[in-house]
C-alpha cells in the first residue's frame, strides 16, 4: 500500500482525501494542517489530522506527500522545503513562474534523493500533455487552449477584494465563434478578447456604489481589462442557490496539415467538462503520486513534471494488464 499524506486542507485537500479512498493500492496516512487539528473537519471521520509543525516526525511513515497549498505564496515556499524530506507533489499553476519553481524544487529533491512532481493537474497537467502530443504529431500546425465554461477561483477572489463586495463568482466562457473557427481548420489568429468572455455574479453591501464596482471590475488589469466582461449584481440567497459549485473544463485543440504540399488537414481535440474543479485536480494529483512513489523506488530523484512520467507509472494495473486491456 502506498501511504499518502495531505499537506493543507481546503477544497483540494478534501478532493485528495476522497480520491485516495477510490484507489485500492493506497491508504491515507493523514492530513497536516496549519490550523489546530481539533478544529479541522474531514470528509471521513477516520481521517487523522496532525499539526503541520509536527510533520517531520512522520517522514519515515509517508511515501508521498500531496501539497495542497496555493500557488501565489504557499507552494513556492512549501514544495522546495518539504522536498528535503519527502517525495512530494503539487499543483503549482502560475505558468510564467514554472521554470523558476522547477529549479528551486529540483535542487532540494536532488539533495535529498526524493522525487518532487510539480504543476500537476489539468492545466498545467493534462492539457500540457495534450499540447505536447499535438505539436509532436502535427509539427505543421497551431494549438489552441480554451478554458470554461467554469468558475475561475483566482478571478472570483480578485473581485471579492474590491471594497463593498461581499461575495463573487466569475465564469470564464469560450466564445463559440472562435471555437468554431478553430474546429473548422482555419488556424485563425485570435486575440485574448476574441477567445473568452468573463461573466461575473457579484453580491455587494446595501450602500455600495454598483456603478463604481462594475467599472473597477471591468478595468482591472491582468484580470478583466483585456476581456469583454459582463457583471450581474445578485443577492446572497441567489449566490448560494445558483453558484455554490466549482465547475470548470475546457478544450485543447491542435490543427495541422500533412502531405507533400500540406494538402491534408487534421484536428486533434481534448476536452474536459468538470462538475468539481478541485476534485478532478485532486484525482490527477493522486495518480501522479503513484508515479512519484514508483519512480523514487527505482532510484530516480529530482524535480519532475507530467512530461517526464511514462503513462504506465500512473496506473494501478500491471504492465501485463495494460497490454491486454488498454493497448
Amino acid at each position: 500500500m502506498i501511504k499518502i499524506a495531505i499537506a493543507g486542507y481546503g477544497n483540494l485537500g478534501r478532493g485528495v482525501e476522497c480520491s485516495v479512498a477510490q484507489n485500492s493500492d493506497m491508504e491515507l496516512f493523514g492530513v497536516f494542517s496549519r490550523r489546530a487539528p481539533e478544529t479541522v473537519k474531514t470528509v471521513f471521520d477516520s481521517t487523522k489530522v496532525y499539526s503541520m509543525n509536527d510533520i517531520l516526525k512522520y517522514k519515515d511513515d509517508i511515501d508521498v506527500l500531496v501539497i495542497c497549498g496555493g500557488s501565489a505564496t504557499d507552494l513556492p515556499v512549501q514544495t522546495p522545503e518539504l522536498a528535503k524530506n519527502f517525495n512530494v507533489i503539487d499543483s503549482f499553476d502560475t505558468h510564467a513562474k514554472i521554470p523558476e519553481h522547477f529549479a528551486n524544487v529540483d535542487a532540494s529533491a536532488k539533495e535529498s534523493g526524493k522525487i518532487a512532481m510539480i504543476s500537476v493537474g489539468w492545466d498545467p497537467g493534462m492539457f500540457s500533455l495534450n499540447r505536447l502530443y499535438g505539436e509532436a504529431v502535427l509539427p505543421d500546425g497551431k494549438d489552441y487552449t480554451f478554458w470554461g465554461k467554469g468558475v475561475s477561483q483566482g478571478h472570483s477572489d480578485a473581485i471579492r477584494r474590491i471594497d463593498g463586495v461581499l461575495d463573487a463568482r466569475q465564469y470564464t466562457i469560450p466564445i463559440e465563434k472562435a471555437l468554431s473557427a478553430v474546429r473548422s481548420g482555419l488556424n485563425p489568429e485570435l486575440s485574448t478578447r476574441e477567445k473568452h468572455l468573463r461573466e461575473c455574479f457579484v453580491v455587494v453591501e446595501d450602500v455600495a456604489d454598483k456603478a463604481k464596482i462594475e467599472n473597477e471590475i471591468k478595468t482591472m488589469p491582468n484580470y478583466f481589462a483585456d476581456y469583454d466582461t459582463i457583471v450581474h449584481f445578485i443577492s446572497m440567497d441567489e449566490m448560494k442557490r445558483d453558484h455554490s459549485g466549482i465547475p470548470h473544463g475546457g478544450f485543447v485543440i491542435r490543427s495541422g496539415k500533412t502531405g507533400a504540399n500540406g494538402e491534408h488537414s487534421h484536428l486533434i481535440e481534448y476536452s474536459l467538462k468538470l462538475d468539481s474543479n478541485p476534485e478532478f485536480t485532486a484525482s490527477v494529483l493522486v495518480c501522479y503520486a503513484r508515479a512519484a512513489y514508483r519512480m523514487n523506488k527505482e532510484g530516480m530523484s529530482g524535480c519532475k513534471t507530467v512530461f517526464d512520467v511514462a503513462p504506465a507509472y500512473l496506473s494501478a494495473k500491471t504492465p501485463d494488464e495494460l497490454r491486454a486491456h488498454l493497448l
